[in-house]
């Protein structure tokens, strides 16, 4: 079951969803919240040459290869995402799911950045049950033009929705939140 407008309001209103700063008025629809652009992003620099990335390898390290190439930015007015570009951002909001509220929300994009073909997550939209942080977005533009990001603009809208029981523990996977650089 997906809520309304209505219940994300009362569950946040019950600390059943917890989003800080809270999402102004103007940022629900029927049944979603937007979330909007942190000033902080990493650009992944890959260079010529590169050998391939083997995530199915013994050893593999994520955070490995984000420290080799990758660079933080803290922006202080926009970015320009070139076509075919990507990069990783974040909400200014943080989320947190209390695992008991029996609640799980997707992360999904906005139809006014899709249309210009930009994308906010590659596959991986669900937020369990437990977490809490700020989203780590990543962000791709499949276009041909470039687009400017500017900090604090609506980047992504959250639907959140019943699970049909209670889990028993709470998100902990590899990147149970990971603060931005």
């Amino acid at each position: 079951m997906i809520l309304t407008d209505r219940e994300i309001r009362s569950f946040l209103q019950n600390k059943q969803i917890i989003i800080n700063p809270e999402p102004l008025p103007v940022r629900y629809s029927s049944t979603t919240v937007d979330l909007t652009l942190s000033n902080k992003i990493q650009e992944w620099i890959f260079p010529e040459g590169i050998e391939p990335i083997s995530p199915g390898k013994e050893g593999y390290s994520y955070e490995a290869i984000r420290k080799k190439y990758s660079k933080s930015i803290t922006l202080s007015t926009s970015y320009i995402l070139e076509p075919q570009q990507f990069i990783l951002a974040w909400t200014n909001e943080t989320l947190e799911l209390p695992h008991q509220t029996r609640l799980a929300a997707r992360v999904e994009g906005k139809s006014s950045l899709a249309r210009l073909a930009i994308g906010i997550h590659v596959t991986a939209p669900t937020i369990q049950a437990g977490f809490a942080g700020p989203l780590q977005l990543e962000l791709c533009n499949h276009g041909t033009a470039k687009i400017e990001l500017i900090p604090g603009m609506p980047i992504c809208q959250l639907i959140f929705e019943m699970t049909l029981g209670t889990p028993e523990k709470g998100y902990s996977g590899q990147f149970k939140y990971q603060k931005p650089s």
